[in-house]
């Protein structure tokens, strides 16, 4: 699904939920402030910044690690339990989830740092996707990391996510490019019927790579 043409995004986005997307119980939310810095456009490789380049360029090494220290600690029979959502390989056609309200769940693996086991699962909050003159935007609505940024069309199986990590009680994203400890690179693949995962290599903090599974509501 191309996602061409210019951003312009002012205060907050409101996620207009489609019914064939959301179905019963569907509701519409509120997307964290975008700045439109991050909302450029074309060839992501154009857009990101060389750190995050070399985060996707690396992203199987990261995935690697970060199965070695869950295998480590004796915890894979967690991850074999759900192999779509962590087959470093899975990948389907049509990457981009289509607009509405979703239900994300995120899995981190592996531990930067000791304050991290190698393998935490928090609970499922609320997310969005908002397409809006030919621009794809993906944000996290609950929990105290919210995840918020622009796709770009990569591959017919792949779509790379940039943005940045909103925090605690923050409404506004900061500018991606502007503090390298904020910003994200991942994409995002289709691993089923109607589920989707965004995968972040290396993120700053925590972890060795931050799995999303993302589902619709409803």
């Amino acid at each position: 699904m191309p996602v061409n043409g210019p951003a312009r995004l002012s205060g907050f986005v409101l996620c207009a939920i489609l019914t064939a997307c959301g179905g019963r119980g569907a509701k519409a939310v509120a997307a964290p402030g975008l700045s439109a810095a991050a909302d450029r456009q074309g060839d992501w490789r154009q857009v990101a910044t060389p750190a995050d380049r070399a985060r996707l360029r690396s992203w199987r090494g990261a995935w690697i690690d970060a199965l070695a220290q869950v295998r480590a600690a004796g915890l894979m029979a967690q991850l074999d339990a759900d192999p779509a959502l962590f087959d470093p390989d899975r990948a389907l056609p049509d990457p981009v989830p289509p607009s509405g309200a979703y239900r994300c769940r995120v899995t981190k693996l592996g531990a930067n740092g000791t304050a991290m086991r190698a393998l935490t699962a928090y609970p499922v909050v609320d997310c969005g996707v908002d397409a809006t003159g030919g621009v794809v935007r993906m944000y996290k609505i609950g929990g105290g990391q919210r995840p918020v940024g622009t796709l770009y069309e990569d591959s017919s199986a792949r779509t790379v996510f940039l943005g940045t990590m909103v925090i605690g009680d923050e409404h506004r994203a900061l500018p991606y490019g502007k503090d390298g400890n904020r910003d994200l690179a991942g994409y995002v693949e289709r691993i089923g019927t109607r589920r989707w995962r965004l995968v972040l290599p290396s993120p700053r903090f925590e972890s060795l790579l931050d799995v999303v599974e993302i589902v619709p509501v409803g």
